[in-house]
C-alpha cells in the first residue's frame, strides 16, 4: 500500500481545510472520525461536510477547564454541530484510567506524563489524537478494535491526521497508531 503523507511547514489552524480534504479521501473505507475541537469551530466545519456521511464524534475539553463549571463550547455550537449529524463529547483529558490500564500491565509505574511527552515528539496533535480515540471508545461513541480516522491540532484549527486503531483508556495498550496522514514538521 502507498499512501500520501502530508508534512505542514508549520503547525495551526491553516491547515485545517487540508485536513478536512485528507479524511474526505479516507470516508469511503473508514466510518469513524473522531474531531478534537474547544470552541466547536473546527467540528461544526467537520460537522458540516462529514456529519451525515459518517459517524462524527466532536471531543471537546472537561467543563471548567478554562472556567469554573463552564464549558469551552457553547450549547448553540453544540448543537449546531449536533444539527449536520455529529455527535459531542465532552470528557476528562485522560489520566486516570490510563493509569489504572498501565498500573495492571507494569504492576505501579505511572507513566502518563511520559507518554503524553513521548506522544508529543511527533506534536501536540499526535498526543490529542491518541487521547479522543479513546476517549469516544470510554463514552460508547466508536467501537473498540475499529480504525477510526483521527483529527487534531496545535492550539486551535486541525494539522494532525491519524488513523488509530481504536481502544478505550483501559486497554491503552490495544491502540494502535496505524497511520500517520498529515502532521507539522514544525510545531
Amino acid at each position: 500500500m502507498i499512501r500520501q503523507v502530508d508534512y505542514f511547514d508549520q503547525a495551526g489552524r491553516e491547515n485545517t481545510e487540508k485536513c478536512l480534504q485528507i479524511v474526505e479521501g479516507l470516508t469511503a473505507a473508514y466510518k469513524d472520525v473522531v474531531v478534537a475541537s474547544t470552541s466547536g469551530e473546527t467540528g461544526l466545519k467537520f460537522a458540516r461536510r462529514l456529519g451525515k456521511k459518517t459517524n462524527l464524534v466532536v471531543v471537546t475539553h472537561a467543563f471548567g477547564t478554562r472556567q469554573k463549571n463552564e464549558s469551552e463550547i457553547s450549547p448553540e455550537m453544540r448543537q449546531r454541530i449536533k444539527d449536520s449529524g455529529g455527535k459531542v463529547f465532552t470528557g476528562t483529558i485522560l489520566t486516570s484510567s490510563l493509569e489504572k490500564s498501565l498500573v495492571t500491565e507494569f504492576k505501579g509505574i505511572y507513566p502518563t506524563v511520559i507518554i503524553a511527552e513521548t506522544l508529543r515528539r511527533f506534536g501536540e496533535g499526535m498526543k490529542v489524537c491518541a487521547e479522543i480515540v479513546m476517549e469516544a471508545c470510554d463514552a460508547g461513541l466508536i467501537q473498540e478494535g475499529k480504525d477510526a480516522i483521527a483529527v487534531a491540532g496545535t492550539g486551535s484549527g486541525s494539522d494532525t491526521v491519524c488513523l488509530i486503531q481504536s481502544s478505550s483508556s483501559r486497554r491503552f495498550l490495544d491502540l494502535k497508531i496505524k497511520e500517520i496522514l498529515a502532521k507539522p514538521g514544525e510545531f
